[in-house]
């Protein structure tokens, strides 16, 4: 749809967004109109550097052709059905995800907050099932983000964001430990711990990766504590991070995993995988949702996945994602530059405010996100070359520069 179709101008779309819309985000100065690969085009025809992809969803790239033909494909032939019917989108991808991440069941979401909805619920009714009532607290890490539901912000360790501030008392049921400290996770296990849940990198904590010790010995002690060990991927799985998934980098294997964002190719759906045993805990009523595995968004999903795994996108991750740290760390007033592949965050000195790096980014052509006071996050799209990362850098610099 464009500014034609409905005989309005950019002011007028802003005006009335402004007028009706409750705004949740601080939002971009401009009317998107198109996208293609790495750019975003307003409505006057400017093309602005993508290096936020959507917030780590547009993988593939922006309105990649074979996720865009898949949609138009699916919407002629069926658009919902509910989960009553099977249906071919599902079934196909349902065997390509397990496949590749070696997961044996999965049940599909709208959302990384219901992803991980799902995962906590699981967890949950898998131990009270097993072991009694009180058999189901989950240890979660400080600083880590897991979604803004009730369940998903109660299991978020930020108890001074904005995403839980105003709305407590937070659900019961989550104990938070030290984030790459795997003797405080363990001092919090207790009688009644069914799990431990974490992400492998904390992107909206400021992108800090876990440390191989931190995770492979989480695994090793949720296998010696008879506890389950629940991964959030929503930002990190397929591809971003140099592996499928990120815990593929630490050689190990969760009880469950969460993943949305980059699985859909701009179309909204999440999901939860989980081992066959653990998905027994699920029967009918246990869970559901009207729109989650819609026919639409699995045929998406699947054009999606098959083009990150057909052009093998998660090692052009891995090798553009370290040459972008590499320059960015000389970059002028930079603290530190952290990075998971192309989960990139910047970390400048107390002297420049992130979010006015952010702005000056956006005035010169370059879409980045702002996290905390410091922080700069990129997400790019993972077809991202480092051509796009030596012009990102570029413009990142003269935006320092000019503050």
């Amino acid at each position: 749809m464009q500014l034609k179709d409905v005989n309005l101008t950019k002011e007028q779309i802003i005006e009335k967004s402004q007028k009706y819309m409750i705004e949740t985000y601080e939002r971009f100065p401009f009317v998107a109109a198109k996208a293609k690969d790495m750019y975003i085009y307003d409505s006057d025809g400017n093309a602005y550097l993508d290096f936020y992809g959507g917030i780590a969803v547009n993988n593939a790239g922006n309105c990649n052709d074979k996720v865009v033909a898949a949609v138009r494909d699916q919407v002629g032939d069926i658009m919902h059905t509910f989960n009553y019917p099977y249906t071919i989108p599902q079934a196909i991808l349902s065997e390509l995800i397990c496949e590749t991440i070696g997961m044996e069941k999965i049940l599909y979401q709208n959302s990384g907050a219901e992803a991980n909805e799902a995962m906590i619920k699981i967890a949950r009714k898998y131990g009270t099932d097993n072991f009694g009532p009180n058999k189901y607290e989950i240890i979660t890490a400080w600083k880590s983000f897991h979604g803004r539901t009730f369940g998903a912000m109660s299991a978020t360790g930020q108890p001074d964001n904005a995403c839980q501030v105003g709305f407590k008392p937070m659900l019961p049921g989550f104990v938070y430990a030290e984030y790459n400290n795997l003797e405080d996770f363990k001092s919090k296990i207790t009688e009644n711990t069914i799990a431990i849940m974490v992400e492998p990198c904390q992107g909206e904590g400021g992108v800090h990766p876990a440390t191989k010790e931190f995770l492979v010995g989480l695994r090793k002690l949720c296998d010696e504590k008879g506890l389950l060990l629940l991964l959030d991927e929503i930002q990190t799985g397929w591809c971003r991070t140099g592996k499928v998934m990120d815990y593929m980098n630490y050689d190990i294997k969760p009880d469950a995993v969460s993943m949305a964002k980059g699985i859909g190719g701009g179309m909204p759906i999440g999901a939860m995988a989980c081992t066959a045993k653990l998905a027994k805990t699920f029967g009918a009523g246990a869970h559901g949702s009207t729109y989650a595995g819609n026919p639409v968004t699995c045929a998406a999903a699947y054009a999606q996945v098959k083009e990150l795994l057909d052009r093998n996108l998660a090692e052009n991750a891995r090798v553009v994602g370290d040459y972008f740290a590499g320059i960015l760390a000389k970059l002028p007033k930079v603290k530190a530059v952290r990075n998971a592949g192309l989960l990139v965050g910047v970390e400048f000195d107390d002297s420049l405010a992130s979010v006015e790096i952010k702005r000056a980014c956006i005035a010169r052509k370059l879409l980045v996100t702002s996290i905390g006071t410091s922080i700069i996050r990129m997400v790019p799209p993972l077809i991202a070359t480092k051509e796009d990362c030596d012009k990102a850098a570029a413009i990142l610099k003269e935006a320092v520069e000019s503050l």
